[in-house]
């Protein structure tokens, strides 16, 4: 009896093995192999954006006008310039055709821009137009965010700091993905364009750092599928798994009652 307990123990301990190794990410990645960085990734502007955007230069007085959003340039009797100091300047909101309307250069477009080729514009509108011969323009998404649906450890909305985030950065802070996630059909959803596209990820392959999708975009919607039914082969794993354990914890009894 002792023996039969061991075998079905030992094939108990293999079923369980062989399960565990559908949970290996990246599982193809081996040691010291190189993978190279196609491109550095750019986040690009997108309309409903917020953005902060903040002209400086060596003089201040002559970057002060482009740094209000919201109330009106002050001038004291001794000519020096200020702002309103209010939680609202220098945000900008891209309107729904991808412009926004800057102080003193007026509506400029810059979705589908990144932020570097944005500030790049809005840098060489302020010296064409002569009012700032060397102007620093700095820009910073404020609402960059994404959301995790399906089989992960907690669903919601998570904010950036910053402009750059992975799939598997935001698989890691919503709690990791659960027993039931199929890691071979992570969808990401995005809307770019007018129109929203899915692509699907195998996080077990490496193929993964050369997906679009392996950099978020603001706004991108995770969904963890959960495993689907792959047909009989599934389903008889999980019955000889559930009759190993019943037919072990019968044995067992059996064994104690015979003592």
């Amino acid at each position: 009896m002792k023996k039969v307990i061991s075998s079905l123990l030992v094939c108990a301990l293999f079923f369980t093995s062989c399960a565990k190794k559908e949970y290996l990410y990246l599982a193809d990645m081996t040691d010291s192999a190189g993978y190279v960085v196609a491109n550095r990734y750019q986040s690009r502007i997108q309309s409903d954006d917020r953005l902060r955007i903040t002209v400086s230069c060596k003089n201040p007085e002559l970057a002060a006008p482009f740094n209000v959003s919201s109330g009106a340039v002050k001038v004291s009797t001794t000519g020096n310039v200020s702002t309103p100091n209010t939680s609202d300047n220098n945000t900008y909101r891209v309107n729904a055709d991808g412009d926004i309307n800057f102080p003193v250069l007026g509506k400029i477009h810059i979705a589908g821009l990144s932020l570097q080729e944005a500030s790049d514009k809005i840098r060489e509108l302020i010296i064409k137009g002569d009012y700032i011969k060397d102007p620093i323009v700095s820009l910073e998404f404020l609402n960059f965010h994404y959301t995790v649906l399906g089989a992960v450890g907690s669903n919601g909305t998570y904010a950036v700091d910053g402009d750059k985030v992975t799939i598997l950065e935001a698989i890691a802070k919503s709690g990791d993905l659960t027993a039931e996630a199929d890691l071979h059909n992570i969808a990401v959803i995005r809307e770019s364009d007018g129109e929203r596209k899915i692509y699907t990820l195998d996080i077990t392959n490496t193929d993964i750092f050369n997906s679009p999708a392996f950099y978020l975009a603001q706004n991108d919607i995770i969904y963890a599928r959960p495993k689907k039914p792959k047909g009989s082969n599934n389903n008889l794993l999980t019955w000889i798994t559930v009759a190993l354990s019943a037919v072990t914890a019968a044995c067992s009894v059996t064994w104690a009652i015979k003592r």
